[in-house]
């Protein structure tokens, strides 16, 4: 048993000092390849039991002969160790550089392809991870562009609508001063119309800031449909009247039971928006009707026009900052910032707004959670 033990403590020892030659050998060569650092192993443990065998062999007083076997025997174990060690690196580093190759397109603005060679387990995760990123880097470029047209569109069309009215209030105040105004209560009127459709375009334009910033604040309270909807048809009902508008809520009174935990004022501009929308592109004789039911998703509301419906390649842009649509459906007074404000609200009540194309025009859809939702 003694023989035993001390056998074991020489082949101990001869191993440990080879794995502390190792570990400096790694800590000294650690920025080298991958290579050199798994010939580097495969040495330690080579080494290892080379060390462990030749100690014991000595301690035992083995013959010349024998001596030379079994040293002979432990060369060529750590000879093809040693080669199969440098194989699997020139593999593995290969793999590894074809996957930075393609990790270097697409972050130079492409898209990640990985390699169609074969690779170890975690080179193969890290290939599914870039195709993930490159995916997310690509719908964020998309994105980006997007947001990018819809900018320089909404700069180009508010400077336009502030051009033309500043143009005009310009001359008319011009005309008062000098006199020549034939009917300065008209032109005062006028003067006081423009203002106030100047002063509603910025303060659109502050309230979309404040939904891009994320400091719109809201005060949600219970309210009922009921009220909700009759006081939105309440207040576009003198446009309606103006533009030859049929409203129709004929559903207000089935939708009683309905409530919703919203800011109010925030959702009455929603549905003002909403119906003033659909109120200046439905022609003379048509009809702006609004709906609302239960859903699976909470409450939705719909707002239906005649407006003759909206290109299917547009209907992806509605709610963008800046989008009117084609000259022949944009009223003169637009911005093009009253669907994205009402994007921007809906989604800070955590609900939803959509649009479709139905028989004769588009029907707009808001869902929201319904009230302890």
């Amino acid at each position: 048993m003694r023989d035993i033990l001390l056998i074991a403590l020489f082949a101990f020892l001869g191993a440990v000092g080879a794995g502390l030659l190792g570990a400096l050998a790694l800590f000294v060569l650690r920025r080298r390849s991958l290579t050199v650092s798994l010939t580097v192993v495969a040495a330690v443990a080579v080494t290892a039991m080379l060390a462990g065998t030749l100690v014991v062999a000595w301690a035992m007083f083995l013959s010349p002969h024998d001596l030379t076997v079994v040293t002979t025997v432990a060369a060529m174990a750590a000879t093809v160790s040693l080669a199969t060690a440098l194989l699997l690196g020139r593999w593995v580093v290969a793999r590894s550089n074809a996957l930075t190759l393609a990790a270097r397109s697409f972050g130079d603005g492409g898209s990640f392809a990985a390699p169609a060679l074969p690779a170890t387990a975690e080179l193969s995760a890290l290939s599914r991870e870039l195709e993930a990123t490159s995916a997310k880097l690509a719908v964020s470029r998309d994105r980006e562009r997007a947001l990018e047209t819809s900018r320089r569109e909404l700069v180009a069309w508010i400077s336009h609508d502030l051009r033309t009215p500043l143009a005009g209030l310009r001359a008319m105040s011009e005309a008062l001063e000098d006199g020549m105004a034939a009917d300065p209560d008209r032109y005062l009127r006028q003067i006081r119309a423009e203002v106030e459709r100047m002063n509603d375009m910025v303060g659109d334009l502050f309230e979309l800031s404040r939904i891009h910033a994320g400091s719109l604040v809201l005060s949600p309270s219970r309210i009922s449909l009921h009220d909700l909807v009759g006081d939105a048809l309440a207040g576009a009902d003198p446009l309606a009247g103006q533009h030859g508008v049929r409203l129709v809520g004929d559903l207000v009174d089935a939708i009683d039971a309905l409530a919703v935990e919203v800011d109010a004022k925030e959702m009455s501009r929603v549905l003002g928006n909403l119906l003033i929308n659909a109120i200046r592109r439905t022609p003379a004789d048509g009809t702006v009707a609004v709906a609302a039911a239960a859903s699976a998703d909470g409450v939705v509301l719909t707002v239906t026009d005649g407006c003759g419906g909206i290109p299917e390649e547009d209907l992806p842009r509605v709610f963008d900052t800046g989008w009117r649509g084609s000259h022949a459906r944009t009223p003169p007074s637009g911005a093009g910032l009253g669907l994205a404000i009402v994007r921007g609200i809906v989604e800070a009540h955590r609900g939803s707004a959509t649009v479709r194309n139905v028989a004769g025009g588009c029907c707009f859809e808001v869902t929201l959670p319904a009230a302890g939702a």
